[in-house]
């Protein structure tokens, strides 16, 4: 061996060893979260809106229980914000201990704001031995929601995209695009609406309206904070779209369900012919269940679809935070990812990168046949990402004062 090589070798000895030391001290880490994560209970807070991601999440909670001893008990939300606000009261009230909120389904406005006032534990996401799959050198979202970097805040659990459906029987032709539901909607008064914001589905549409009405120079100001400036430039052609859409609405835009499940309520009963979700595989589901009628349809919109990654999170006064890292890691292996994908089960497209399985594992992602009134997988929508959380909070307020309850009405769940 020649001597000048000797540096060469020494470096490479040296970099081996700290490779081994940190592939060693990760699973000292990881075995000492499993032994003190063990045998707990996980309060695991997310919406509870849907039959079949419900059912997942009892699958989730039986899978834990056979590996962990881990209750897993599923405190189903209307909305994600209860939650942050138990969070922000235990603060306020001095319990930075024993929180009653482990694990939280998050992502968005209720992120920044958790982000914001301390209330999520920090830096333990990246270090779950499941996270490596979602590849985040190659697929950065993972690490970002709405645009914000998670710092290990959050750890991915699936993503979805709005979507819209229809009973095919009495729409031939369903709009394509942001014009052309307007269109429809004119000349088919009263059969399509939306939720009332603040509403993750009715906010939804809000902001697919917005980024399409917005010009193509101008959108970057839609992944910036706010501002007064860029408000004024960019929401007036919203409120002006809306002025013209309100009127052909169910009951002419002077009520607003609360959430997607009394839209697809209205659709059963064929009030609506025409609605939206941010959940595709629900619609087959509920077809199966007769919950909708068998001619729905479902299809993505030909000028985008508003498309982002959910994730979990673990409050900073989780009574059982180790334990929720077990959950949260299980939540990401290939056997959970794969089940959730299935739209007999959840329809959920997985977070990871399947590049770097193995061919038997990409087989467990393989989807069943499709069902009739299930989204295309081939789709050509473009996904539009969310814009910054700080839009969400201002269309909100804005739409409340031109739109909102004192001045007109809103129809319960029941």
């Amino acid at each position: 061996m020649i001597l000048s090589d000797f540096p060469t070798l020494i470096r490479f000895l040296l970099f081996l060893a700290s490779m081994v030391y940190s592939v060693l001290s990760h699973a000292q880490s990881w075995q000492k979260t499993v032994n003190e994560g063990v045998n707990n209970p996980v309060y695991f807070h997310a919406w509870g809106g849907d039959a079949q991601i419900n059912s997942y999440i009892q699958w989730l909670g039986e899978q834990v229980k056979q590996q962990y001893n881990i209750d897993l008990v599923h405190i189903k939300l209307a909305d994600t914000s209860e939650a942050v606000s138990r969070v922000l009261a235990e603060k306020s009230a001095g319990n930075h201990t024993q929180g009653k909120v482990d694990l939280i389904w998050i992502n968005g406005a209720n992120f920044a704001a958790m982000s914001k006032h301390g209330l999520l534990k920090a830096d333990w996401a990246t270090k779950l031995p499941n996270f490596y799959l979602t590849n985040p050198a190659k697929n950065p979202a993972v690490t970002h929601d709405f645009g914000l970097p998670t710092q290990g805040m959050e750890s991915p659990w699936g993503q979805a995209s709005l979507t819209f459906y229809y009973d095919s029987k009495t729409v031939i032709h369903p709009p394509k695009n942001l014009k052309q539901l307007l269109d429809w909607s004119t000349k088919n008064k009263g059969r399509f609406t939306y939720s009332k914001p603040p509403d993750f589905i009715g906010m939804s549409f809000l902001k697919y309206a917005l980024i399409n009405l917005t010009a193509t120079e101008q959108r970057s100001l839609l992944y910036q904070p706010a501002t007064e400036k860029s408000a004024a430039q960019l929401l007036p052609a919203l409120w002006q779209y809306l002025d013209e859409l309100h009127p052909t609405l169910w009951r002419k835009g002077t009520f607003f369900v609360q959430n997607s499940a009394a839209l697809k309520r209205l659709v059963s009963d064929m009030e609506l012919s025409l609605s939206l979700t941010f959940s595709a595989a629900e619609i087959p589901a509920a077809v199966e269940r007769y919950d909708l009628p068998l001619a729905t349809r479902s299809y993505a919109m030909h000028d985008g679809s508003l498309s982002n990654i959910h994730f979990v999170a673990i409050a900073y006064n989780a009574s059982h935070s180790e334990s929720a890292k077990l959950v949260a890691n299980f939540m990401l292996s290939v056997k959970a990812q794969a089940q959730k994908q299935q739209p007999a089960n959840w329809g959920d497209n997985t977070v990871l990168d399947l590049s770097l399985l193995s061919q038997d594992q990409v087989a467990l992602f393989n989807q069943q046949a499709l069902h009739t009134s299930s989204l295309a997988t081939n789709n050509q929508s473009p996904a539009l990402a969310e814009p910054h959380p700080s839009w969400s909070t201002l269309i909100n307020q804005q739409w409340q004062l031109r739109y909102g309850s004192y001045k007109r009405g809103t129809v319960s769940n029941d």
